[in-house]
């Protein structure tokens, strides 16, 4: 099935000449569209633009040129900025065109790739359901009933769909893992400033980054590698032996003032993954980090990063209320910011304790299966942090503390839906997490698993 080529095996296809980037750009929206009333992964498409680009990438490899995914179908999530295009994301409205390409889609393209479209997201990314009146509902290819999770969660039904091989998101409390976990793929979060967020400064003071979604842990790799211009080094950690490794298995709850409980069905499938390392020969023991009050100020930080974010928004009646109330409270706010910025110095120092004694932590990457969709709806604001949180409690840590992690799939549900898990370690250990995740790709085989009826 060549939706399912993945990402490396296309761009080896088109630089052999097997296929053409026109081709290959005019399935993709073939597929999208065919895709669109069912799944909804898509907020804008670029058929006319891809087109087009894909025909100067015939032209630029018939010339010999070379590039590490020149005329590769690629999509980007709705929070990001490509010229001549609205950057919505997720909102309701008509918003100005770009007049400049973001920092990732200068990188993409000079890496060769053609963005195919822009891929839906909740309003400003708030929540872990890609679902809004602007755009409808994003659901998930596993079962169309049950949210993709969000909230890249356009992009993670896109590349879980097969209708392109990959896709970028971005991630300021999990919404790169929690996606990638409740359809079956490898997402990353790199460690904080490795890829680049311009022209924001800083992406949600401090919590948030892009980062790739992918099948494979190879194909993850490629794309992190052009999203942060480290050449070859996440290919080449993703295709190194990680060696012995400490490995603690982190199951408790992270402090969140709200109740929060690990699904049996999860935490079974997260420890079967620390029994497939320590057979691995890995050195798996139970233990959690000391969280404490590690989410002091993650409500300030997140909130008041919805200023800026609102900023064109060209009518802010036209949005969700409980977007609208969020608004209003993080500049309320906004005087804690500061002090949430400086205690991460201490949090870092606290959490970071247990890499003492371990090399990458192991833990869920959420405490549920895929919630259906709707499951939020008609919530007010304190019922929908309630349950959000109840669903996805073990991401946001990582992203206070600006740590790398990889969401890796765990298995299925009884119900079929994919679960995943979160391999964590200290700044800049990406090679390692990924070397890691492809040895345990090989045991798994997590890239032949496709949703009914799509494989």
């Amino acid at each position: 099935m060549t939706e399912f080529v993945g990402l490396q095996r296309t761009a080896e296809r088109v630089a052999a000449g097997e296929t053409s980037s026109v081709d290959l750009v005019t399935e993709a929206l073939d597929r999208i569209e065919k895709a669109q009333p069912s799944l909804n992964a898509f907020r804008r498409l670029r058929r006319e633009a891809a087109l087009a680009e894909a025909a100067q990438a015939d032209e630029r490899l018939a010339a010999g040129e070379r590039a590490p995914l020149l005329g590769v179908p690629i999509a980007v999530k709705d929070d990001t900025d490509i010229k001549g295009e609205p950057t919505a994301f997720g909102c309701a409205g008509e918003f100005p065109l770009k007049g400049a390409d973001c920092e990732i889609v200068r990188r993409l393209r000079q890496a060769g790739a053609v963005i195919v479209g822009k891929t839906n997201t909740p309003e400003f990314g708030q929540w872990p359901f890609t679902e809004g009146h602007a755009f409808g509902a994003t659901r998930n290819p596993w079962d169309i009933g049950y949210t993709p999770g969000g909230s890249s969660g356009g992009s993670a039904a896109a590349v879980a769909a097969g209708l392109v091989p990959a896709a970028t998101g971005s991630d300021g409390l999990g919404s790169i893992r929690i996606p990638s976990a409740w359809t079956g793929l490898v997402g990353v979060k790199p460690t904080r400033g490795l890829v680049p967020s311009d022209p924001l400064p800083d992406m949600w003071n401090g919590l948030a980054t892009h980062g790739p979604l992918a099948r494979t842990v190879e194909d993850a790799a490629l794309l992190l590698d052009v999203l942060a211009a480290t050449g070859t080094r996440m290919r080449d950690g993703a295709k190194s032996a990680p060696g012995r490794l400490r490995i603690a298995l982190a199951l408790q709850v992270p402090f969140t003032l709200l109740p929060a409980r690990l699904d049996p069905e999860v935490r079974s499938a997260v420890v079967r993954l620390g029994r497939v390392l320590a057979r691995l020969g890995h050195e798996v023991t139970l233990a959690s980090p000391h969280y404490g009050l590690v989410g002091l100020g993650v409500f300030a930080r997140s909130l008041e990063g919805l200023k800026g974010a609102a900023q064109e928004v060209p009518d802010m009646r036209l949005l969700d209320t409980r977007t609208q109330q969020n608004h209003r409270m993080g500049r309320m706010l906004s005087p804690l910011v500061k002090f949430s910025r400086l205690h991460e110095r201490f949090e870092r120092r606290r959490v970071g304790r247990i890499f003492d004694n371990a090399d990458v932590i192991l833990a869920p990457t959420t405490a549920t299966p895929p919630t259906p969709v709707g499951h939020y709806d008609g919530l007010s604001n304190f019922g929908t942090t309630r349950t959000m949180i109840a669903a996805c409690p073990y991401a946001w840590p990582w992203n206070i503390l600006g740590l790398p992690g990889v969401n890796v799939p765990a298995g299925l549900t009884s119900k079929g839906l994919p679960i995943g898990a979160q391999l964590v370690s200290v700044e800049n250990s990406e090679p390692v997490l990924l070397s890691l995740a492809a040895q345990l790709q090989k045991e798994e085989r997590w890239q032949d698993r496709t949703p009914p009826g799509l494989g």
